[in-house]
């Protein structure tokens, strides 16, 4: 019971060392500290930005995270923008060139693998896991199939499902076909009645009118779970849990049954969904979220642009409909200046010199600044700080700061 990947471990704060050496050529040599790299850039795949390796001299070839002793996720299913499977598929096809001479794989994760034969086998089995996914979820969605229905009909063929680096241990094939279905076509399935549906405590309280009440619905799921349909329990128990969040024995039915279906699940990914899931239905959502704190060594290396983004797309819309503010950010000890303002309850900002009609202009270090972004920001580092100062009103620069979200992370999943 791990990650899937390779064991998890301990670990405080997170760090980062800016490089010195960037990789922008589709294959770069270079020599570091005596040894001779040929390096391929891999975007788009695995992740956005990502590099494999050959050492000649060693004839050792490092795959990232793009070829690893699991079935990855196309989608990884904490959320994140979904990946290109053919793209993926056809970075498997170079890496099966890029390796001819090599007889020792290694990766981000899991076990090496000795000896070319075995090798190329391993990527072969990769490529071709990657290819098939997408093939076939293009041609079921092309006769005219929902991803759900394509989930439940693509199967391996036997040669890649009897493959042992290629079993979905960690990503899982139902996962990824949806994963393409959503890449190419989006969360709408064509079907009307999906178009616009009720939020799902709503239409919970309708299904359960329907059925006759919560503990009718707890009974039918009893059935199905004695029966092993556990994916029909979940359904049932999802309305009574959602139509009915008092009824304890929904709760209690809706978390035995997602222990069984962590129990079956290969997949760790799927196990973890679902174990936490019954956890919360026992014992409530978690107290708090994730810290920021143990990441703001990392944070400090990020673009002053991205957390502006993330400024934008935390402020309160309806609460910033008809405020129009305007604030300057001065990072002295950068040397940037950034003009952010309210329009159309949209924040928008540019890199700019102090506007003069800004209602405050806060100047700060980058260090107070993302402190303040990640919470983690006391007295001393703001009001009682020589490297903070704010001209203009004070009240306008609340009220502008007031307006910004800042997502516990505490929310509930499976309960309401």
């Amino acid at each position: 019971m791990d990650t899937g990947l390779g064991k998890n471990v301990v670990y405080g704060t997170f760090g980062i060392l800016p490089p010195t050496q960037l990789i922008t050529k589709p294959t770069e040599e270079l020599t570091l500290d005596g040894v001779h790299f040929v390096f391929h850039n891999v975007p788009g795949a695995e992740a956005p930005a990502e590099l494999t390796f050959f050492i000649p001299e060693k004839k050792a070839y490092g795959g990232a995270e793009n070829l690893t002793q699991t079935m990855h996720n196309l989608l990884p299913i904490r959320g994140a923008k979904v990946r290109d499977a053919l793209r993926w598929s056809e970075y498997m096809e170079q890496a099966l060139e890029q390796t001819a001479g090599t007889e020792v794989y290694f990766g981000q994760h899991n076990w090496p693998i000795w000896g070319n034969a075995h090798i190329q086998d391993f990527i072969k089995a990769h490529r071709d896991v990657y290819k098939y996914t997408h093939d076939q979820t293009v041609r079921l969605i092309n006769a005219g199939y929902t991803r759900n229905e394509i989930a439940d009909k693509i199967k391996l063929p036997k040669s890649l499902e009897d493959h042992f680096g290629a079993r979905g241990y960690y990503g899982d094939l139902r996962h990824n076909v949806r994963a393409v279905y959503q890449f190419y076509l989006g969360a709408y399935d064509g079907n009307p009645a999906t178009l616009n549906p009720l939020p799902p405590q709503e239409a919970a309280k309708h299904y359960l009118e329907l059925l006759g009440g919560a503990d009718k619905a707890v009974a039918a799921a009893q059935t199905a779970y004695d029966k092993g349909e556990y994916r029909w329990a979940a359904e049932l128990l999802n309305q009574a849990v959602f139509g009915d969040p008092s009824s304890k024995a929904a709760k209690e039915l809706l978390a035995k049954t997602y222990d069984q279906m962590g129990y079956m699940s290969e997949s760790a990914t799927w196990r973890n969904s679902y174990l936490t899931g019954a956890a919360e239905l026992r014992n409530g959502p978690p107290a708090q979220g994730v810290s920021r704190a143990g990441f703001v060594e990392m944070l400090m290396q990020t673009p002053v642009e991205r957390f502006l983004e993330a400024m934008a797309a935390g402020l309160d819309g309806p609460a910033a409909d008809g405020k129009n503010l305007k604030v300057n950010l001065v990072l002295s000890d950068i040397k940037e200046s950034y003009v952010l303002w309210i329009e159309n309850a949209v924040l928008h900002y540019k890199k700019a010199a102090p506007a003069t009609d800004a209602n405050a202009t806060l100047t700060l270090t980058k260090s107070i600044f993302i402190k303040m972004m990640a919470g983690t920001a006391g007295v001393k580092d703001t009001l009682l700080s020589d490297d903070l100062k704010i001209d203009g009103s004070k009240i306008d620069l609340v009220r502008f700061l007031g307006l910004i979200d800042k997502a516990p992370g505490n929310f509930a999943i499976v309960t309401k």
